[in-house]
């Protein structure tokens, strides 16, 4: 299932992001506002997603991080909580075959101990089945938070120093880096969030 043909052609563009992260936000009040219930708004986000993953292959850009779930929105009512782990994980499910056809190399980032044991193990399977891949790398942030991210690599560092890994001269901004979710991504060029809000809300702030 390769990526389709999109019905306008996309303009040429020189300078591509080589890592771009998609905020998805405002699906439940987009549904809100149709008289829907906010589950539809999200299935909605879906849909935009794919179609993001699909130009973004088209487009060659290296690195696709979408932020899924924070950290904070495990504070949302339990019923659309659980709606939208049922959500992610028939999400999953369907586009394995999206990711194999199109090489794109496919990862969870976030606390993991929070999510439900069944979504955890089909995000793993898509995880080890795409490990090889060499095209795309697209990151799915659930459950995650950049400040909690940073404080674990702190923690990470501070082990580091006291198993004589490293000493402490060598501490520098590269080597906090170096100890993140996405030490291996390249640095974001370009953030959307899809409401048209401006905040950042605890994504990447390093």
């Amino acid at each position: 299932m390769k990526a389709h043909q999109p019905e306008k052609q996309i303009p040429k563009i020189i300078n591509l992001p080589k890592h771009l992260g998609i905020i998805m936000d405002g699906n439940g009040r987009w549904a809100k506002l149709r008289g829907k219930r906010r589950i539809f708004g999200h299935e909605a986000g879906v849909l935009k997603a794919k179609e993001i993953v699909e130009n973004s292959v088209r487009l060659e850009i290296e690195a696709l991080t979408l932020y899924a779930f924070s950290s904070e929105n495990w504070k949302r009512p339990t019923k659309e909580v659980n709606g939208l782990m049922r959500l992610f994980e028939r999400t999953i499910k369907k586009y394995i075959g999206l990711l194999t056809d199109n090489n794109v190399r496919f990862r969870q980032v976030g606390n993991k101990a929070m999510l439900p044991k069944s979504l955890v193990r089909k995000l793993e399977q898509v995880e080890a089945i795409t490990s090889e891949n060499s095209g795309l790398r697209l990151t799915m942030a659930l459950g995650y938070g950049s400040r909690q991210d940073i404080v674990r690599g702190i923690l990470n560092i501070i082990k580091d120093l006291d198993d004589g890994k490293i000493n402490k001269n060598q501490i520098d901004e590269l080597t906090l880096s170096r100890h993140l979710a996405f030490s291996d991504l390249p640095n974001l060029d370009l953030i959307i969030r899809t409401s048209g809000e401006t905040r950042v809300s605890n994504f990447m702030l390093w």
